[in-house]
């Protein structure tokens, strides 16, 4: 799928740290309870680290225990992708910005109410906007 927002891998390079670039162009994962969010609680919102689309809100984050930013929901339906993930002997799925592409995490059926939605995602792929 084509996104709206395209660069070169050197842009990419150029706009990200090491470990942004790593999360967000090739899937990486940073390591549990190290990411500057996991247990940021500010209102706000949280936007791609890529291309600056509000991905997920303040009110919907909550504590899940597994030591990334968790959200019971994104900010709007269209604004994540979900897709098949069978890496790492797993079948999980994926969330990827809809705009940019950029890897966030995964979202798993095990999350609160009313959704029941438990979005695990990669603080290097977000970027904090206060209220």
């Amino acid at each position: 799928m084509p996104y709206p927002v395209q660069k070169t891998d050197a842009e990419w390079r150029e706009q990200l740290d090491p470990t942004q670039y790593q999360v967000t162009r090739h899937a990486a994962t940073e390591r549990a309870f190290t990411g500057k969010y996991w247990d940021h609680w500010q209102d706000g919102k949280y936007n791609c680290v890529c291309c600056g689309t509000t991905l997920f809100e303040a009110e919907t984050k909550f504590d899940a225990g597994c030591g990334w930013p968790s959200y019971s929901a994104a900010a709007d339906a269209e604004v994540v992708e979900r897709v098949v993930d069978r890496s790492h002997g797993m079948v999980r799925v994926e969330v990827r910005c809809k705009r940019c592409g950029a890897h966030l995490g995964h979202v798993f059926p095990d999350g609160p109410a009313p959704t029941g939605e438990r979005f695990c995602i990669n603080s290097a792929a977000i970027d904090f906007a206060p209220r």
